[in-house]
C-alpha cells in the first residue's frame, strides 16, 4: 500500500530553465529546491522548484540534451486551490515574468485565472479549495 503522503514529483521538458525560473519563481514564488548542469552526455539540465515542506515539486528538464520538446496541450493544466480570491498582483507579477493569461474554459474561467508559462504549459490559480478526504 503507498502511503497517502507519499511525495509528488511533476517533470517535463523546458525549452529556456531561466524563462521558467522567472516565471516559477520570480512570478508565482515558489523556491528552487535545486538545480544541476549536465556533466555528461545524456544528461539534462536540471530545476526543481517547489515551497519547503511541500509534498511536492515541479522538476524542470532542459539544456542542449533535452529529447523531449514541450508539447504541451489546453488541458495540460497544474492547478493550485488557494481558497481567495486571486490577488491582482500575482496575476501580474506572473504576465512580467513571462506568462501569458489565456481563457481555460466555462469552469475554470468561473473559479479561477489561468496563465500560460513560457513553455506553453497552464497554471491555474482556484479560488476554489480542495480535500481528497
Amino acid at each position: 500500500m503507498i502511503n497517502p503522503t507519499a511525495a509528488l514529483r511533476i517533470a517535463r521538458p523546458s525549452r529556456d530553465l531561466a524563462a521558467a525560473e522567472r516565471f516559477y519563481a520570480g512570478g508565482l514564488g515558489l523556491h528552487v529546491l535545486y538545480r544541476a548542469t549536465a556533466e555528461t552526455p545524456g544528461e539534462h539540465d536540471l530545476l526543481m522548484l517547489g515551497w519547503p515542506g511541500a509534498s511536492w515539486h515541479l522538476e524542470l528538464l532542459g539544456g542542449p540534451n533535452l529529447t523531449a520538446e514541450p508539447s504541451p496541450t489546453d488541458e495540460d493544466l497544474l492547478v493550485l486551490y488557494l481558497a481567495t480570491p486571486i490577488d491582482e498582483s500575482l496575476i501580474t507579477a506572473l504576465i512580467e515574468a513571462g506568462g501569458q493569461r489565456v481563457a481555460q474554459g466555462d469552469y475554470w474561467d468561473r473559479w479561477g485565472v489561468t496563465i500560460a508559462d513560457p513553455d506553453g504549459y497552464r497554471l491555474t490559480l482556484s479560488t476554489r479549495t480542495w480535500s481528497n478526504g
